[in-house]
């Protein structure tokens, strides 16, 4: 079977290097990874994929326009799926200027490269190439306590991330509609899994716990979140890249709901199985309620019914299997997480902006 040339941009991230190293394990396809290797995007995650022939690896910010050209020019992508973003709700409270030149100019910058790019192709070439944009499930806002956002949901950001993730859902759209641009879109519920930076809840309690420090919980927990475990996320966002319907968006989701103090307790229930600590004690003793996020978005939920329907979607993992193989995938790479936890990210509070 002939193999695509797939684009990932923001590949030495979370999602993106998940994806990358699914399409290198699991498909015929060739990858080009992207990335401008900015905190949370490491080559460690690559690794296991990096030496092999259909995958390679070029530094490049997808904001510099010369760039990104260039990389259309030299490896002729027949599909891009765009991961490039900053993502964290917190530090886009801190500084949402940086989200607005990433995740809006950045994308419309990657957007103009591919409709030129595209515009010069031919024939089955031209017919072939698809642009993928991955978004979340925060564009939404918030839910009550009923309800799930669906493809038709309107959009309604209440963070300076999200507000800057709609902006580009907005743009991605416009140049399917206005230059015929051939896209795709989609919008997850929060990932949990393996190579996840340590800024987000799942990691940081789980290094917390493991080196007894406090767990810090927002608010009372009372927060709800649909999670999803990544590797489900990538197998989902490669069938709705290669087979979605152009011009549509796919919400992708596990209808796993939790609380975050219950995602809390689960953890620290995890820790204390695999790796009991008599000077610590039991883990739920470290829980720290501490002051909320500012603007902290309810509930988000998601239907998933269209992904599953149209392309044969489903989960894999439970919540409850996924977040065991999480924190024991964290226990036994303590060479990928430790490095970054002394030198780029020591479990600081952030988001605390005023």
């Amino acid at each position: 079977m002939l193999g695509r040339r797939i684009l990932v941009t923001g590949g030495a991230g979370f999602i993106g290097s998940a994806v990358a190293r699914m399409i290198v394990n699991d498909t015929p396809h060739r990858v080009l990874v992207a990335d401008n290797l900015s905190y949370a995007g490491s080559l460690d995650s690559l690794v296991p994929v990096a030496r092999h022939e259909r995958y390679e690896f070029e530094k490049c910010d997808i904001r510099d326009a010369a760039a990104v050209r260039a990389l259309f020019e030299r490896f002729q992508p027949d599909l891009v799926m765009h991961l490039a973003a900053e993502t964290h709700v917190d530090r886009s409270i801190d500084g949402p200027a940086a989200f607005a030149d990433t995740n809006v100019i950045g994308t419309c910058t990657l957007l103009e490269a591919a409709l030129d790019y595209w515009r010069k192709l031919k024939n089955e070439t031209r017919m072939r190439f698809r642009f993928h944009h991955v978004s979340t499930d925060e564009v939404y806002g918030s839910l009550g306590a009923d309800g799930v956002f669906s493809e038709e949901s309107p959009y309604h950001p209440n963070s300076p991330y999200a507000a800057s993730k709609a902006a580009a859902d907005h743009f991605v759209r416009a140049f399917h509609h206005t230059y015929g641009l051939p896209v795709v879109l989609s919008n997850t519920s929060n990932n949990y899994g393996p190579y996840q930076f340590p800024e987000k809840l799942i990691p940081l309690l789980i290094l917390n716990g493991l080196e007894g420090k406090r767990l810090p919980v927002y608010g009372r927990g009372e927060n709800v979140r649909d999670w999803l475990y990544v590797e489900d996320h990538a197998r989902a966002l490669l069938l709705i890249a290669e087979r979605g319907t152009l011009g549509e968006s796919y919400n992708v989701g596990a209808s796993n709901e939790r609380k975050n103090i219950d995602v809390v307790r689960m953890i620290c229930a995890l820790l204390d199985e695999f790796i009991p600590d008599e000077k610590i004690g039991r883990r739920e003793t470290l829980i720290e309620f501490v002051a909320d996020r500012p603007g902290h978005d309810l509930r988000y939920a998601i239907d998933a019914s269209k992904v599953r329907r149209e392309l044969g979607w489903a989960p894999r993992e439970s919540f409850e299997t996924g977040l065991r193989k999480t924190v024991r995938w964290y226990l036994e790479h303590r060479d990928w997480w430790q490095p970054l936890r002394t030198r780029v990210y020591g479990g600081e509070r952030l988001g605390i902006r005023k």
